[in-house]
């Protein structure tokens, strides 16, 4: 009886296990590798196509986003997927999403401009040399996208936040709108501060998102403290900036998944 109480458990662990491998990204996410010659690397990508993509003839607005194991499959996910896919199916949404895989191991040298004392990293000029002069160039070739700042944007979470709101002080011209999802100011707080003071005007539509129980006391304060020196730099006739705080919200993908949905609508 012990026996065959082990074997049907383990037949049950092995359905389970294999119920978790399969794949959950929807029939419009393909990917490709590109060089990324700044980062002495290869990078997989992951494309979302409207479903309406292959039946038109019309151009897209984009959406670059960081962390593509993360955003649309369980299967290749940390902890849970964003369902980017799924999410702009139930919207129709008519965008093209480009998702980039991070670097493993070199994820916070990637996603962050500046060195920090303790953690190191500081990469994401090479890293953003990579999306504005490789990627979106061939993305733009391959595919039919609306190629301007106005309808070219820049999403993440965490240091993929951080690195984000770096990318449209940077390069204004190519990022016209932005998504922040509990960016991770704290590792480059002196520096991302002094860089926003120096930015004489900021016309970029930004989407700012994090919980008030991220573990992390700072995050709030960091995200408030830039937002009101962007406003500083804004016209009020104008609204540019919307800033969510999700009660209870944590640092995790399910703060992040519910809240992409209204962050699209909303920059779009």
């Amino acid at each position: 009886m012990i026996q065959r109480f082990t074997v049907v458990i383990i037949f049950f662990i092995a359905i389970g296990t294999s119920f978790a491998q399969q794949s959950t990204a929807s029939k419009q996410v393909s990917t490709f590798t590109i060089e990324a010659p700044q980062l002495h690397t290869t990078k997989k990508i992951w494309i979302y196509l409207p479903k309406n993509y292959k039946s038109s003839t019309k151009k897209y607005p984009v959406i670059y986003m960081h962390d593509a194991q993360n955003l649309f499959d369980a299967k290749t996910s940390f902890v849970g997927e964003w369902n980017v896919d799924e999410k702009l199916d139930s919207l129709n949404a008519q965008v093209i999403v480009v998702g980039i895989e991070h670097g493993n191991d070199k994820r916070m040298e990637e996603l962050t401009p500046y060195k920090n004392a303790k953690y190191g990293g500081g990469n994401a000029d090479n890293y953003l040399d990579f999306i504005v002069k490789n990627l979106k160039p061939a993305i733009d070739t391959k595919y039919r996208t609306k190629t301007n700042a106005r309808n070219t944007a820049i999403m993440g979470s965490s240091l993929g936040g951080l690195v984000s709101y770096y990318a449209i002080l940077k390069y204004p011209e190519v990022f016209g709108k932005a998504g922040l999802f509990s960016p991770s100011f704290w590792f480059n707080r002196k520096e991302i501060i002094e860089l926003t003071n120096t930015i004489p005007k900021l016309k970029t539509k930004i989407y700012f998102l994090c919980g008030d129980n991220e573990g992390d006391a700072d995050m709030v304060n960091d995200l408030n403290k830039i937002d009101e020196l962007i406003s500083e730099k804004r016209c009020e006739c104008v609204q540019l900036t919307k800033k969510k705080i999700v009660k209870g919200g944590q640092h995790n993908e399910k703060l992040w998944r519910d809240g992409f949905a209204k962050a699209y609508v909303w920059l779009f």
